[in-house]
């Protein structure tokens, strides 16, 4: 073997890269032909997995208790049967071999993403497993796991899935009926099991007192020293928001806020994500950010339960522009279920957005006043522009809307816009491609460069069926990369099948030669 295959980076190197290029096969092959490739060639197959089953594969087929859906020999169809949605059980328990193969496997995963293990197991083979880790973990070298849907059943579970190296936890859960003491009592032991933890995500919680001071006994106990994300969605005592500002490494985070929350910003020097959830209408809504000095602070999110939400995006442009951050946030995103009316102007000043989001609800009527002097005017301030969503899915009832010239603005000033959600005026669209978008002064409007739009969402926005051609061809005209429409009409299928039956035909025509 040649002397830089002694060389462990070198081996890891290749076998992360046959792994990567689909080359599974070979990587287990080479690892059976050769001792010095196993260890990387497990280590790379192990490292990452989506789902808890290929694990449990590893046990033979006859420690599992069979149902009716077996047919075949349990060692073979061990493989099938953990697919099932059906929950299964052990029937005996391993032997030490048996568990020493388990744990060879399992010691070299790192990151683990399990979407619903009770899904296809019972919480008995949970107890067979904690049999076998009573002296140590069941995976010692996890560095991440993320738990979806985390049922009442599986709670208990949770710190059989972690360990001493385990730096990053994210867990989602199952409502309703979760059983709040049991959900506090694993939350506040995470910073015992975990003492160097830097990303903390729990989401879906219950707003319950008990939770609350679950939650806020967590981070009192956490190392203040390592945390860099944190994000729950839970109320804290005035204890825990006292300890959030005192975490000057902290780079995210998401809280609830209600009234009286004493929640500042003003000692989170490197916070660059802040999320921030009201729960209360009552409360002042940008508070925390008085006396805020945030140079680092790139993306902000607000959600918001309140039935008022008043001139949110003016009270936004008076704190922000106070904590100077016009100048490095490059997203912002407001989520209410109200219907609003929002007035843009105040968010001019962002001109280093790329990320946009306003959502608001069209219920009981369409709210949305976005038209093009709104789209342009946004557009020339905010070149950078990548995202952008002004109200909720577009709705049927609009009272106004961007007509073409406003969607030519858009790909002439905002080139790398990619994804787009705005109240829009098809009919407008009807109008030919070669006399689409003009403007009064007979400038041409054609997009100086390509603009880089691959998604448009168009909700509930019907549209003609004697119209489809001529909207199909004014959209490919003006972004010539769209390739994705969320659609509810039926037509927009038709109107995107000639857009790439258009493409291909502009394609065939350039290939050939002008002699033909």
């Amino acid at each position: 073997m040649h002397a830089c295959l002694n060389v462990d980076e070198i081996l890891r190197l290749t076998a992360c890269e046959l792994i990567a290029s689909g080359g599974q096969k070979t990587a287990v092959a080479l690892a059976c032909c050769c001792k010095s490739f196993e260890d990387p060639v497990l280590d790379a197959l192990w490292g990452t997995q989506d789902r808890l089953t290929p694990l449990l594969k590893s046990l033979p087929g006859d420690v599992w208790d069979e149902d009716e859906r077996t047919v075949s020999a349990p060692t073979i169809h061990i493989f099938s049967f953990l697919n099932h949605f059906v929950p299964k059980s052990l029937k005996r328990l391993p032997t030490i071999l048996e568990w020493a193969r388990f744990q060879k496997y399992a010691r070299r995963m790192r990151n683990l993403t399990e979407h619903n293990a009770l899904g296809v197991l019972s919480s008995e083979v949970f107890s067979f497993l904690q049999v076998g880790t009573i002296n140590k973990p069941l995976f010692p070298n996890l560095r991440s796991l993320r738990l979806c849907s985390t049922a009442g059943q599986f709670i208990p579970f949770i710190p059989l899935f972690l360990s001493p190296r385990t730096t990053a936890i994210n867990i989602g859960f199952k409502q309703p009926d979760l059983p709040k003491a049991v959900v506090a009592s694993v939350v506040a032991t995470l910073p015992v099991l975990c003492p160097n933890l830097e990303q903390i995500i729990l989401h879906s919680l219950p707003r319950d007192p008990t939770i609350t001071a679950g939650i806020s006994r967590m981070l009192l106990a956490i190392n203040r020293n390592t945390l860099r994300h944190v994000a729950v969605d839970s109320l804290l005592t005035e204890e825990a928001c006292k300890v959030i500002h005192e975490l000057s490494n902290l780079r995210e985070l998401a809280a609830v806020i209600e009234r009286d929350t004493p929640l500042s910003l003003a000692a989170l020097p490197n916070l660059t994500c802040l999320t921030i959830a009201y729960c209360d209408h009552g409360c002042d809504w940008l508070r925390m950010f008085q006396g805020a000095t945030l140079e680092k602070l790139e993306s902000v999110n607000f959600y918001s339960e309140s039935e008022q939400i008043g001139d949110f995006l003016g009270a936004f442009e008076r704190v922000a522009l106070a904590a100077s951050i016009q100048n490095t946030l490059s997203g912002f995103s407001l989520y209410t279920s109200c219907s609003w009316n929002p007035r843009y102007a105040s968010l001019l000043q962002f001109t280093h957005l790329k990320e946009l989001v306003v959502e608001f609800s069209c219920i009981g009527g369409c709210s949305s006043s976005v038209d093009d002097n709104i789209i342009i005017t946004l557009a020339r301030a905010m070149p950078k522009l990548e995202v952008l969503q002004l109200g909720d899915t577009p709705c049927r009832r609009i009272s106004t809307g961007v007509t073409t010239k406003g969607f030519v603005a858009l790909a002439q000033t905002c080139p790398n816009l990619t994804t787009l959600c705005i109240h829009f005026q098809v009919v407008s669209l009807s109008a030919p491609p070669a006399t689409a978008g003009t403007t009064s002064n007979t400038e041409s409007t054609a997009p100086r460069r390509d603009c880089a739009l691959e998604s448009l969402a168009v909700g509930k926005i019907p549209v003609p069926e004697e119209s489809v051609l001529m909207v199909a061809l004014t959209l490919a005209r003006i972004f010539p990369r769209i390739d994705c429409i969320e659609h509810i009409d039926k037509n927009w299928e038709k109107v995107m099948d000639a857009i790439s039956l258009s493409r291909e035909i502009v394609n065939y025509s350039s290939k050939r030669s002008p002699l033909a």
